[in-house]
């Protein structure tokens, strides 16, 4: 069995000692195949369709065989109302210590995952998948639903970029899209995130991104020619007419906020349905990116000072600040480092 095969087993191990899951994932620095044997916290997600049940299960399976059904109860409880009530839906436990590495999983309702992938409701975990993961469990298929999400991601990216780019530059800049608002970023984040993560998944996010800009070369929304490091180079038709067709790739949530925030009273049809750009009446491409920036900030700027206090609340003061301080650690390295 090769190094590969053996972290997938490995990976998917984890799996045996939680109750049943409809998806997981595998992110972070676990996908970097330069430091594979890096001794690093291994980054789950889960999806589940009852959160309740599944909390619930997942402590009697692991807590001390001590503790009373109804204290369980209450406990699975409390983690899924402030994670419906003050976070974005999502239960994150770091510091879980299995088969002598540590992890982290966050557990989110499917149907909450499936709307975010859609409409960037929270811009969380739809941020999350926009990046490379290793999918382990997809019993309902998120791999085809999150095409909907890269699509929009590269039409999102390409309103923010100039006439002429590299293939570099736009993958850091569907990468930021989720970063953008984020209060982490302020203080408790690396500043060179972005391009971290982005060089040290190139190959993934040219294979994940490559179907949907084969698609947008066949519109002639984009040409492409290599360079001498065999990057690719890339031109895009900055014109009004693509500019409108890029809007109409963007979640609804996002097309009715924008359409709200230039004073369009009414950006949804009878028929439910959001309108597109030109619809939507932004005169530029300039406009329409920046009223489109502005909509993803205060989206991310939310959901991730929600996460931030639902986080503290249900893993405690003590996980909380541990993590935290690490954080603060690597953002501080970052800063300071020339």
């Amino acid at each position: 069995m090769d190094n590969k095969d053996t972290t997938h087993s490995h990976l998917l191990s984890f799996l045996n000692a939680i109750p049943p899951v409809d998806f997981c994932c595998v992110y972070g620095s676990t996908l970097h195949s330069t430091d594979p044997g890096k001794s690093t916290m291994v980054d789950y997600i889960l999806g589940v369709s009852d959160p309740l049940q599944w909390h619930s299960e997942n402590l009697k399976m692991n807590a001390d065989h001590y503790a009373s059904w109804m204290v369980l109860l209450r406990g699975a409880k409390l983690i899924t109302n402030v994670a419906d009530k003050l976070g974005v839906g999502v239960h994150f436990n770091p510091y879980v210590t299995w088969n002598n590495k540590m992890l982290k999983y966050g557990v989110v309702r499917m149907h909450d995952l499936i709307q975010d992938i859609l409409n960037w409701e929270s811009f969380y975990l739809s941020g999350r998948l926009q990046k490379p993961v290793n999918m382990l469990v997809d019993n309902l298929d998120i791999e085809t639903i999150n095409s909907v999400n890269l699509r929009a991601a590269v039409s999102a990216a390409l309103l923010l970029l100039p006439p002429k780019f590299t293939e570099e530059d736009l993958y850091a800049k569907i990468c930021s899209l989720s970063y953008v608002g984020d209060v982490r970023m302020l203080f408790a984040e690396d500043r060179n995130k972005v391009k971290k993560i982005v060089q040290g998944q190139f190959d993934l996010f040219q294979s994940m991104y490559k179907p949907f800009l084969e698609e947008y070369e066949g519109k002639d929304f984009l040409r492409f020619s290599s360079s001498k490091n065999q990057l690719a180079n890339i031109s895009q038709d900055c014109g009004l007419p693509v500019t409108h067709s890029h809007i109409s790739f963007l979640p609804p949530t996002v097309r009715s906020q924008m359409g709200m925030k230039i004073g369009k009273k009414k950006v949804i049809s009878e028929s439910g349905k959001v309108g597109n750009g030109n619809e939507l009446g932004f005169g530029s491409r300039e406009e329409a990116a920046k009223c489109m920036q502005k909509a993803l900030r205060r989206t991310v700027m939310v959901s991730s000072a929600r996460q931030a206090v639902s986080g503290v609340l249900t893993v405690g003061g003590v996980k909380a600040a541990r993590y935290l301080t690490s954080k603060m650690c690597k953002a501080w390295r970052s800063w300071t480092r020339t």
